[in-house]
């Protein structure tokens, strides 16, 4: 059995994006369910969603999870402006982007960690199809680190592919420690309302958003945690998580817990598809 989160609404002609791989990327058998539907625990299992599905573990993905089309709509490229030079790779056509999807790699992380075809079970593979297939773009960014000037790199890569699709909406995926990023991107003037959603995958909280530009534009976030996550404790994320719906009850957030799964399960494991039609849903 697979759980599939789906998008406001039956019509999938208004789906953010159509279903690719679905069979293999839905998530397993739902566990619990509490807030209302908000927080679901997900059946995750190390031998049938790592072992199973890796030809290496954690190296290189069997091959019907891939497909390398993306690869031809794939550039490395170098933004210059005026906080700082800005690596990165993007796949699609940003001058008719439906939409944009940003990945913000953790500690130790690079632009390249989001654009590798094998690692994390071909999750980043779906994602790179997802936007292609879907007229969006997908974007890999290096900075300098995870405080202001990091955050003023991310802005003004933000900045330049939003002046050539002023109408895509932009989702941004935080691994670990790329959650600093996302919280500060949040109270960002500029890009808070050009943001479609937040995706916090492994990562840490932020009490302060609860008074940020995003949050007060009610801007869609998802929380992704491995239950035995040793950097980050999930009931931690799991308070903050709570804490959100306690100041606003109504608002868009979701929790999805990876029971038993570690820190880097959640990158593995995100639904991107169903994830990004709810935040798109949403709004």
């Amino acid at each position: 059995m697979f759980l599939v989160l789906a998008g406001a609404g039956g019509d999938a002609r208004a789906e953010l994006m159509r279903p690719f791989k679905d069979e293999f990327f839905a998530y397993p058998k739902l566990l619990a369910s509490a807030d209302g539907g908000r927080h679901l625990t997900v059946d995750y299992r190390i031998e049938r969603d790592l072992r199973e599905r890796d030809e290496v573990p954690e190296r290189r993905v069997r091959g019907r999870f891939v497909d390398f089309a993306p690869l031809r709509a794939q550039t490395d490229l170098v933004l210059k402006t005026d906080v700082a030079n800005v690596p990165h790779v993007v796949v699609g056509a940003p001058e008719t982007a439906r939409f944009i999807v940003v990945y913000l790699y953790g500690q130790g992380g690079n632009r390249n960690q989001g654009m590798n075809d094998h690692t994390f079970g071909g999750n980043f593979n779906r994602l790179k199809n997802l936007a292609q297939r879907n007229g969006g773009i997908y974007i890999t960014p290096e900075f300098s680190d995870f405080g202001p000037r990091g955050s003023r790199q991310v802005a003004s890569l933000l900045s330049y592919y939003s002046t050539s699709a002023p109408d895509a909406k932009i989702y941004l995926a935080c691994g670990s420690m790329g959650g600093a990023l996302c919280w500060q991107l949040a109270k960002d003037a500029d890009v808070a309302p050009r943001l479609g959603g937040l995706l916090l995958l492994g990562s840490h909280w932020d009490e302060s958003f609860l008074a940020s530009t995003a949050f007060k534009r009610r801007v869609p976030v998802f929380f992704g945690h491995g239950s035995d996550d040793r950097v980050f404790p999930v009931a931690t994320q799991e308070r903050f998580f709570r804490s959100i719906l306690k100041k606003a009850p109504n608002y868009p957030v979701r929790f999805v817990r990876f029971e038993t799964g570690s820190h880097g399960t959640p990158i593995r494991m995100v639904d991107w598809r169903g994830t990004l039609n709810w935040m798109d849903g949403v709004r």
